[in-house]
Protein backbone atom coordinates (compact mmCIF):
# COMPACT_ATOMS: atom_id res chain seq x y z
CA UNK A 1 0.00 0.00 0.00
CA UNK A 2 1.30 3.42 -0.93
CA UNK A 3 1.19 6.52 1.02
CA UNK A 4 -1.00 9.29 -0.27
CA UNK A 5 0.82 12.08 -1.78
CA UNK A 6 -0.35 14.49 1.41
CA UNK A 7 1.13 11.75 3.55
CA UNK A 8 4.28 11.48 1.66
CA UNK A 9 4.89 15.82 1.79
CA UNK A 10 4.14 16.45 5.47
CA UNK A 11 6.34 13.13 6.23
CA UNK A 12 9.43 14.66 4.32
CA UNK A 13 8.37 17.99 6.18
CA UNK A 14 8.69 16.33 9.36
CA UNK A 15 11.68 14.99 8.81
CA UNK A 16 12.97 18.18 7.92
CA UNK A 17 12.44 19.60 11.03
CA UNK A 18 13.81 16.46 12.81
CA UNK A 19 17.02 17.16 11.01
CA UNK A 20 17.10 21.19 11.10
CA UNK A 21 16.20 20.52 14.95
CA UNK A 22 19.68 18.14 15.09
CA UNK A 23 21.13 18.96 18.76
CA UNK A 24 23.73 17.64 21.62
CA UNK A 25 26.66 17.47 21.55
CA UNK A 26 27.54 14.28 19.69
CA UNK A 27 28.79 14.53 15.44
CA UNK A 28 25.44 12.90 15.00
CA UNK A 29 22.29 13.33 16.71
CA UNK A 30 21.23 10.24 16.47
CA UNK A 31 16.99 10.88 17.88
CA UNK A 32 16.93 13.27 15.29
CA UNK A 33 18.52 10.50 12.86
CA UNK A 34 15.61 8.14 14.11
CA UNK A 35 12.57 10.71 14.13
CA UNK A 36 13.13 11.81 10.62
CA UNK A 37 14.30 9.05 9.07
CA UNK A 38 10.26 7.67 10.36
CA UNK A 39 8.94 10.59 9.51
CA UNK A 40 10.30 10.22 5.46
CA UNK A 41 9.24 6.37 5.41
CA UNK A 42 6.63 4.34 5.31
CA UNK A 43 6.51 1.54 7.69
CA UNK A 44 4.54 -0.61 5.68
CA UNK A 45 2.14 -3.13 7.06
CA UNK A 46 2.75 -6.04 9.66
CA UNK A 47 -0.66 -7.17 10.03
CA UNK A 48 0.99 -10.53 9.42
CA UNK A 49 -1.57 -14.09 9.87
CA UNK A 50 -0.93 -16.78 11.91
CA UNK A 51 0.64 -19.25 9.11
CA UNK A 52 2.53 -16.58 7.63
CA UNK A 53 4.52 -16.58 11.31
CA UNK A 54 4.55 -20.12 11.41
CA UNK A 55 5.99 -19.88 7.80
CA UNK A 56 8.89 -17.75 8.79
CA UNK A 57 9.94 -20.24 11.75
CA UNK A 58 9.15 -22.90 9.43
CA UNK A 59 11.50 -21.39 6.92
CA UNK A 60 14.25 -20.48 9.53
CA UNK A 61 14.20 -24.33 10.84
CA UNK A 62 14.12 -25.88 7.73
CA UNK A 63 17.19 -23.89 6.64
CA UNK A 64 19.25 -24.43 10.00
CA UNK A 65 18.88 -28.31 9.50
CA UNK A 66 20.02 -27.81 5.62
CA UNK A 67 22.91 -25.49 6.35
CA UNK A 68 24.06 -27.51 9.02
CA UNK A 69 24.04 -31.23 6.69
CA UNK A 70 25.43 -29.37 4.10
CA UNK A 71 28.16 -27.49 5.51
CA UNK A 72 28.61 -29.57 8.20
CA UNK A 73 29.26 -26.56 11.11
CA UNK A 74 27.94 -26.18 14.55
CA UNK A 75 25.51 -23.63 15.16
CA UNK A 76 22.37 -22.71 16.12
CA UNK A 77 19.75 -19.17 15.30
CA UNK A 78 18.49 -16.98 17.90
CA UNK A 79 15.76 -17.79 19.79
CA UNK A 80 13.41 -15.17 18.89
CA UNK A 81 12.87 -14.32 14.92
CA UNK A 82 11.54 -10.86 14.53
CA UNK A 83 8.98 -9.69 12.35
CA UNK A 84 9.63 -6.39 11.86
CA UNK A 85 8.48 -3.14 9.93
CA UNK A 86 10.68 -0.01 8.40
CA UNK A 87 10.21 1.65 11.34
CA UNK A 88 11.30 -1.10 14.05
CA UNK A 89 14.26 -2.05 11.38
CA UNK A 90 15.73 1.72 11.52
CA UNK A 91 15.16 1.56 15.36
CA UNK A 92 16.87 -1.66 15.58
CA UNK A 93 19.89 -0.78 13.30
CA UNK A 94 20.35 2.78 14.52
CA UNK A 95 21.65 1.52 17.60
CA UNK A 96 24.44 -0.39 15.80
CA UNK A 97 25.70 2.54 13.72
CA UNK A 98 25.33 4.88 17.01
CA UNK A 99 28.24 2.32 18.86
CA UNK A 100 30.21 1.90 15.69
CA UNK A 101 30.28 5.39 14.78
CA UNK A 102 30.95 6.84 18.40
CA UNK A 103 34.59 7.73 18.19
CA UNK A 104 33.47 10.69 15.94
CA UNK A 105 31.97 12.43 18.69
CA UNK A 106 35.44 13.32 19.80
CA UNK A 107 36.63 14.94 16.88
CA UNK A 108 36.02 18.74 17.21
CA UNK A 109 34.01 20.30 14.24
CA UNK A 110 34.95 23.43 12.86
CA UNK A 111 31.38 24.34 12.86
CA UNK A 112 29.69 22.30 15.48
CA UNK A 113 26.21 22.65 14.65
CA UNK A 114 26.43 22.83 11.22
CA UNK A 115 28.34 19.42 10.82
CA UNK A 116 25.96 18.19 13.19
CA UNK A 117 22.99 18.63 11.08
CA UNK A 118 24.75 17.84 8.02
CA UNK A 119 25.90 14.64 9.77
CA UNK A 120 22.57 13.96 10.70
CA UNK A 121 20.37 14.28 7.49
CA UNK A 122 23.44 12.09 5.14
CA UNK A 123 22.69 9.45 7.85
CA UNK A 124 19.08 9.66 7.59
CA UNK A 125 19.19 9.43 3.86
CA UNK A 126 20.84 6.45 4.44
CA UNK A 127 19.00 4.84 6.74
CA UNK A 128 15.72 6.02 5.03
CA UNK A 129 16.85 4.26 2.07
CA UNK A 130 18.18 1.28 3.35
CA UNK A 131 14.75 0.76 5.44
CA UNK A 132 12.85 -0.12 2.61
CA UNK A 133 15.43 -2.34 0.97
CA UNK A 134 16.61 -4.36 3.23
CA UNK A 135 14.48 -7.66 3.26
CA UNK A 136 16.34 -10.12 6.02
CA UNK A 137 19.43 -9.15 8.75
CA UNK A 138 21.29 -11.45 10.64
CA UNK A 139 22.59 -9.08 13.13
CA UNK A 140 25.45 -10.30 15.76
CA UNK A 141 25.27 -7.25 17.80
CA UNK A 142 28.18 -5.78 16.97
CA UNK A 143 30.22 -3.44 19.90
CA UNK A 144 26.55 -4.22 22.10
CA UNK A 145 26.41 -4.70 25.78
CA UNK A 146 24.86 -7.87 25.44
CA UNK A 147 25.82 -11.42 24.45
CA UNK A 148 23.49 -12.78 21.30
CA UNK A 149 22.26 -12.92 18.17
CA UNK A 150 19.12 -11.30 16.43
CA UNK A 151 17.77 -12.47 13.08
CA UNK A 152 14.96 -10.06 11.66
CA UNK A 153 12.89 -10.02 8.78
CA UNK A 154 11.38 -7.09 7.18
CA UNK A 155 8.05 -8.55 6.03
CA UNK A 156 6.73 -5.40 4.58
CA UNK A 157 9.78 -5.41 2.53
CA UNK A 158 9.73 -8.89 1.75
CA UNK A 159 5.89 -9.02 0.19
CA UNK A 160 6.26 -5.94 -1.50
CA UNK A 161 9.65 -7.69 -3.43
CA UNK A 162 8.30 -10.48 -3.86
CA UNK A 163 5.24 -8.94 -5.91
CA UNK A 164 7.44 -6.76 -7.76
CA UNK A 165 9.67 -9.09 -8.62
CA UNK A 166 6.33 -11.44 -9.37
CA UNK A 167 7.29 -14.61 -7.96
CA UNK A 168 5.63 -16.99 -5.31
CA UNK A 169 5.79 -15.18 -1.79
CA UNK A 170 6.29 -18.27 0.35
CA UNK A 171 9.19 -19.49 -1.54
CA UNK A 172 10.95 -15.87 -1.47
CA UNK A 173 10.60 -15.78 1.82
CA UNK A 174 12.27 -18.95 2.33
CA UNK A 175 15.00 -18.35 0.32
CA UNK A 176 15.82 -14.75 2.34
CA UNK A 177 15.31 -17.15 5.64
CA UNK A 178 18.28 -19.71 3.96
CA UNK A 179 20.78 -16.28 3.35
CA UNK A 180 20.33 -15.20 6.71
CA UNK A 181 20.90 -18.45 8.44
CA UNK A 182 23.79 -19.23 6.33
CA UNK A 183 25.16 -15.99 8.69
CA UNK A 184 24.29 -17.16 11.49
CA UNK A 185 26.20 -20.84 10.64
CA UNK A 186 29.44 -18.11 9.78
CA UNK A 187 29.17 -16.50 12.83
CA UNK A 188 28.30 -19.49 15.15
CA UNK A 189 31.30 -21.38 13.77
CA UNK A 190 33.77 -19.01 14.01
CA UNK A 191 33.58 -17.42 17.37
CA UNK A 192 36.30 -14.81 16.67
CA UNK A 193 35.15 -13.37 13.86
CA UNK A 194 32.58 -11.11 15.90
CA UNK A 195 35.51 -9.48 17.69
CA UNK A 196 37.88 -9.42 14.80
CA UNK A 197 35.06 -7.24 12.66
CA UNK A 198 34.85 -5.29 15.44
CA UNK A 199 38.56 -4.51 15.92
CA UNK A 200 38.84 -3.83 12.55
CA UNK A 201 35.86 -1.59 12.36
CA UNK A 202 36.56 0.19 15.72
CA UNK A 203 40.27 0.92 13.58
CA UNK A 204 38.67 1.73 10.35
CA UNK A 205 36.12 4.66 12.13
CA UNK A 206 39.11 5.90 14.21
CA UNK A 207 41.13 6.36 11.38
CA UNK A 208 38.46 8.82 9.88
CA UNK A 209 37.93 10.15 13.50
CA UNK A 210 42.02 11.15 13.33
CA UNK A 211 42.19 11.84 9.53
CA UNK A 212 43.86 9.41 8.24
CA UNK A 213 43.37 6.24 6.11
CA UNK A 214 44.38 2.68 7.84
CA UNK A 215 44.93 0.64 4.35
CA UNK A 216 46.08 -2.49 6.10
CA UNK A 217 43.06 -2.45 8.34
CA UNK A 218 40.49 -1.72 5.91
CA UNK A 219 42.04 -3.71 3.39
CA UNK A 220 41.59 -6.86 6.20
CA UNK A 221 38.27 -6.05 6.99
CA UNK A 222 36.88 -5.41 3.38
CA UNK A 223 38.69 -9.05 2.66
CA UNK A 224 36.80 -10.62 5.69
CA UNK A 225 33.51 -9.28 4.32
CA UNK A 226 34.27 -11.09 1.43
CA UNK A 227 34.96 -14.17 2.55
CA UNK A 228 31.53 -13.90 4.82
CA UNK A 229 29.53 -13.12 1.90
CA UNK A 230 31.09 -15.38 -0.59
CA UNK A 231 30.65 -18.44 1.70
CA UNK A 232 27.25 -17.49 2.98
CA UNK A 233 26.21 -17.09 -1.00
CA UNK A 234 28.00 -20.58 -2.01
CA UNK A 235 26.24 -22.28 0.74
CA UNK A 236 23.36 -20.68 0.07
CA UNK A 237 23.15 -22.06 -2.90
CA UNK A 238 23.83 -25.68 -1.99
CA UNK A 239 21.57 -26.00 1.26
CA UNK A 240 18.21 -23.93 -0.30
CA UNK A 241 15.70 -26.82 -1.15
CA UNK A 242 13.70 -24.64 -3.72
CA UNK A 243 14.22 -23.61 -7.50
CA UNK A 244 16.39 -20.26 -7.13
CA UNK A 245 17.61 -19.36 -10.21
CA UNK A 246 14.98 -17.10 -11.38
CA UNK A 247 15.05 -15.43 -8.00
CA UNK A 248 18.76 -14.42 -8.27
CA UNK A 249 17.74 -13.41 -11.87
CA UNK A 250 14.99 -11.04 -11.30
CA UNK A 251 17.22 -9.37 -8.45
CA UNK A 252 19.92 -8.99 -10.37
CA UNK A 253 17.75 -7.60 -13.13
CA UNK A 254 16.13 -5.46 -11.01
CA UNK A 255 19.17 -3.90 -9.35
CA UNK A 256 20.35 -2.97 -12.61
CA UNK A 257 17.29 -1.48 -14.12
CA UNK A 258 16.82 0.93 -10.72
CA UNK A 259 16.00 4.26 -11.38
CA UNK A 260 19.33 6.98 -11.62
CA UNK A 261 18.43 8.18 -7.98
CA UNK A 262 18.58 4.66 -6.64
CA UNK A 263 21.85 3.55 -8.52
CA UNK A 264 23.42 6.60 -7.37
CA UNK A 265 22.48 6.12 -3.58
CA UNK A 266 23.34 2.03 -3.79
CA UNK A 267 26.50 3.06 -4.84
CA UNK A 268 27.46 5.74 -2.24
CA UNK A 269 26.15 3.40 0.24
CA UNK A 270 28.33 1.00 -0.93
CA UNK A 271 26.00 -1.66 -1.81
CA UNK A 272 27.14 -2.25 -5.46
CA UNK A 273 30.78 -3.27 -3.65
CA UNK A 274 28.62 -6.15 -1.45
CA UNK A 275 27.13 -7.47 -4.76
CA UNK A 276 30.75 -7.59 -5.83
CA UNK A 277 31.80 -8.72 -2.78
CA UNK A 278 29.48 -11.61 -2.91
CA UNK A 279 30.37 -12.52 -6.31
CA UNK A 280 34.49 -12.96 -5.85
CA UNK A 281 33.74 -14.87 -2.57
CA UNK A 282 31.46 -16.89 -4.12
CA UNK A 283 33.66 -18.06 -6.99
CA UNK A 284 36.40 -18.37 -4.46
CA UNK A 285 34.73 -21.07 -2.30
CA UNK A 286 32.98 -22.01 -5.56
CA UNK A 287 36.24 -23.27 -6.68
CA UNK A 288 37.96 -24.58 -3.43
CA UNK A 289 34.91 -26.90 -3.10
CA UNK A 290 35.27 -28.01 -6.87
CA UNK A 291 39.14 -28.88 -5.90
CA UNK A 292 38.84 -30.20 -2.73
CA UNK A 293 35.16 -30.29 -0.96
CA UNK A 294 33.00 -28.28 1.64
CA UNK A 295 34.77 -29.23 4.58
CA UNK A 296 38.07 -28.17 3.47
CA UNK A 297 36.19 -24.29 2.41
CA UNK A 298 35.10 -24.70 6.06
CA UNK A 299 38.48 -24.63 7.45
CA UNK A 300 38.34 -20.39 6.95
CA UNK A 301 36.75 -19.99 10.16
CA UNK A 302 38.53 -21.87 12.45
CA UNK A 303 41.04 -19.32 13.10
CA UNK A 304 41.31 -15.25 11.58
CA UNK A 305 44.82 -16.94 10.14
CA UNK A 306 42.67 -18.98 7.80
CA UNK A 307 40.96 -15.85 6.17
CA UNK A 308 41.80 -15.84 2.55
CA UNK A 309 44.32 -12.92 1.61
CA UNK A 310 42.94 -10.37 -1.27
CA UNK A 311 45.39 -11.91 -3.30
CA UNK A 312 44.29 -15.72 -2.45
CA UNK A 313 40.59 -14.69 -3.38
CA UNK A 314 41.56 -14.48 -6.92
CA UNK A 315 44.38 -17.44 -6.64
CA UNK A 316 42.21 -20.55 -4.70
CA UNK A 317 44.96 -23.05 -4.95
CA UNK A 318 47.27 -20.72 -2.77
CA UNK A 319 45.26 -20.80 0.06
CA UNK A 320 44.12 -24.61 -0.21
CA UNK A 321 48.06 -25.38 -0.21
CA UNK A 322 48.48 -22.75 3.11
CA UNK A 323 45.53 -23.76 5.32
CA UNK A 324 44.88 -27.60 3.85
Amino acid sequence: MFASPQRTVMGLYESARAVAGADGSGAIDWDAVVAATKHATDPGSLDVSEAEREGYARDVRAARERVREVSGLDFDVPDTVELQNRHHWVESNAETFARVLAPLDERPAALPGVSRRANTASMTVSLSFLARHVLGQYDPLLLGERDGHALYFVHPNIKRAAASLDVEGERFRRWIAFHEVTHAAEFGAAPWLQPYLEEHIQEAVTSVENRSLDADALSEMMTAMTAVEGYAELLMDRAFDREYDDLRAKLDARRRQGNPLTKLLRRLLGLELKREQYERGAAFFENVVERTDFGTAALVWDAPANLPTDGELDAPAEWIARVA
